[in-house]
């Protein structure tokens, strides 16, 4: 999606919708309030769809606004770019206009190739890992960032928008039976499990030691931690549930996703439990009906459905059943050094395979401000621009001599939803200016960065011995 103001030319996306919802140009002319010609010169291409328009669209007819801009899929772009900067390639820097090419003409040849040269960099780079994992550590951090079963798993909910709504039906239905928006939750939760023949314990952190939960088959005992705040503890126990009653679904799920390692198996398998017991403690209908009441307001939504900010915050960017879209929000945590542990994306935004985020998104700012939240306007090199807030918060645990770690979380969502949050009240969006970020310094090449890190992964680099700059690093261009 462009920034606000920016127009965009979508005539055959345009005409295909059109064609699929059976209507004459003059029939969707007026149903999005327009005229019929200005219909047919969008879909000539004569004419460009401005960003009122497309909010239209998505409003009219229940689409993501992804769906008709950028059109292509930005992370497959991201990756497709990310590759193609490989040095061992030799390709050299290319148009963007030449990949936009590529990828708007053959997307599935581009998604190949990403996995092809995916397999090809571990091959080349796990002997060396193996044989000293200190020997490179920028060949290790990229080895990781496409070996890991983890990115199988999470390359599987981008696909489908991060909404998984077999098991958001059932949890809404297991919400609604239990009375969890009359009854106290914790209560309710237990004794749903009781139903199972199993007790909740709340036991002391040098009982647990590092653990947080345990199951004990043979007591049929679910062993919390009393280091897990209230929010964390219903939600363990929504995780127990989601293993005891949506083993089949979940299972289906494992299946249909034909995942090759064992591991990415396995962690689907958590992630899908953790996902079911969020959409349990947030039924779908409520939970967005509350959103877009309280305008997004995280902190809010936390105090209502007694979550966290980090797990009301992750929810709100699954809110993606058919004919009941939420914002199409991107969600990431990061920890100080930068390093993502958690990234999910019901819209387009892209994330990086490997490395750490740009240094100029406020995500990192927000450290600074011990759990107050910040808001951000940031565009992308290919031009889109997003809303985004940050805030931190505190991981489960702590005490004395062993403080809780600090995270951050970022949340946001194209620029065009910003109205239809709270955190956006008296910013004028369309005279802010926003801040130019990259998916991070290896692939950005946006010259003249005071925060830059490292030099892009394929640029020479350009030293003048006699200068020196705001800069460190100084690139060839172009």
């Amino acid at each position: 999606m462009a920034a606000r103001g920016e127009k965009l030319i979508i005539g055959q996306r345009l005409r295909v919708l059109r064609q699929s919802l059976g209507l004459t140009q003059a029939q969707m002319a007026t149903e999005l309030g327009v005229s019929a010609s200005y219909i047919t010169l969008i879909e000539s291409d004569q004419r460009p769809a401005s960003a009122r328009l497309l909010m239209r669209l998505a409003e009219v007819y229940d689409l993501n606004i992804a769906e008709l801009a950028p059109s292509t899929d930005a992370q497959l772009a991201a990756d497709f770019a990310a590759a193609l900067k490989d040095p061992g390639l030799g390709a050299g820097p290319l148009p963007r206009a030449e990949i936009e090419a590529v990828l708007q003409a053959s997307p599935r040849i581009a998604a190949a190739f990403v996995q092809l040269h995916e397999r090809h960099h571990e091959a080349i780079l796990r002997p060396q890992a193996d044989d000293n994992p200190l020997t490179d550590r920028d060949k290790v951090e990229a080895l990781a960032g496409t070996s890991r079963p983890v990115d199988a798993v999470r390359g599987w909910f981008y696909a489908r928008g991060n909404h998984v709504d077999p098991l958001d039906r059932d949890a809404e239905a297991l919400a609604e039976s239990l009375g969890l928006h009359r009854n106290e939750p914790h209560i309710a939760l237990s004794a749903r499990l009781g139903a199972h023949g199993i007790r909740t314990r709340i036991l002391p952190a040098q009982v647990m030691g590092d653990q947080l939960r345990r199951y004990d088959p043979h007591h049929k005992e679910l062993l919390l931690s009393e280091l897990l705040g209230q929010s964390s503890r219903r939600f363990q126990i929504g995780v127990m549930l989601a293993r005891l009653e949506q083993e089949a679904a979940i299972s289906a799920l494992v299946e249909e996703a034909a995942l090759p390692d064992p591991s990415a198996r396995s962690l689907m398998r958590v992630s899908l439990a953790n996902y079911f017991a969020a959409a349990l403690l947030m039924p779908y209908g409520r939970f967005l009906a509350a959103c877009e009441s309280a305008r997004y307001d995280v902190e809010l939504l936390g105090h209502r459905f007694g979550t966290s900010f980090e797990q009301t915050a992750h929810r709100m960017s699954t809110l993606q059943r058919p004919n009941a879209r939420g914002i199409p929000f991107f969600f990431v945590r990061v920890d100080r050094a930068g390093n993502i542990s958690k990234r999910f994306s019901a819209g387009r935004f892209p994330f990086s395979r490997f490395g750490g985020t740009c240094p100029l998104w406020n995500i990192h700012a927000a450290f600074e401000t011990h759990e107050q939240v910040q808001t951000q306007v940031i565009r992308m090199p290919e031009g889109t621009s997003y809303f985004s807030i940050a805030r931190t918060v505190a991981r489960t645990g702590g005490s004395h001599g062993a403080p809780a770690q600090r995270l951050a979380i970022g949340l946001g969502c194209d620029v065009a939803y910003a109205p239809r949050l709270v955190y956006a009240d008296g910013i004028d969006l369309e005279r802010t200016r926003p801040v130019d970020i990259g998916l991070n310094c290896y692939l950005c090449e946006r010259s003249d960065c005071a925060a830059r890190a490292h030099a892009p992964i394929n640029r020479r680099l350009k030293v003048n011995e006699r200068e020196r700059s705001l800069a460190i690093f100084r690139f060839e261009e172009g």
